[in-house]
């Protein structure tokens, strides 16, 4: 197993790591809208919100030698599931056919009470 970390992404808030490469798949922990230069949550729109997070899996997936093109599934995590279509909007322009397996789900509460969360497993390209 190899530790990923980017400076690009935000630090961990806890006790993990932004992603781990293991027999050359990559282990994306869950990004959430957090600011990496401030470490503070962006607080605006959902789509605000979507777009950071998937700026700070971006930095992840480069860093961990993959990218957007890599990922295999990725999980959702919404505060509100009546932001699906928003968040789906936004998350669909990052991702071209064949699209990767996705599940979202509605969760009581996210870290910082964020509005969303996303996390991903991708291939080292």
């Amino acid at each position: 197993m190899k530790k990923i970390h980017s400076t690009q992404a935000p630090e961990a808030v806890g006790p993990y790591s932004q992603a781990i490469e293991s027999d050359g798949l990559l282990y994306c922990s869950g990004q959430i809208p957090l600011d990496p230069e401030t470490g503070k949550l962006i607080e605006s729109s959902i789509e605000d919100q979507t777009r950071q997070v998937m700026k700070n899996l971006s930095a992840v997936l480069k860093q961990g030698g993959s990218s957007f093109g890599g990922v295999i599934k990725a999980t959702i995590y919404l505060k509100d599931l009546n932001d699906f279509s928003r968040v789906n909007e936004v998350y669909a322009s990052y991702f071209s056919e064949p699209f990767p397996a996705r599940v979202t789900i509605q969760a009581g509460k996210l870290p910082l009470d964020a509005q969303v969360e996303i996390d991903a497993i991708a291939k080292v390209l």
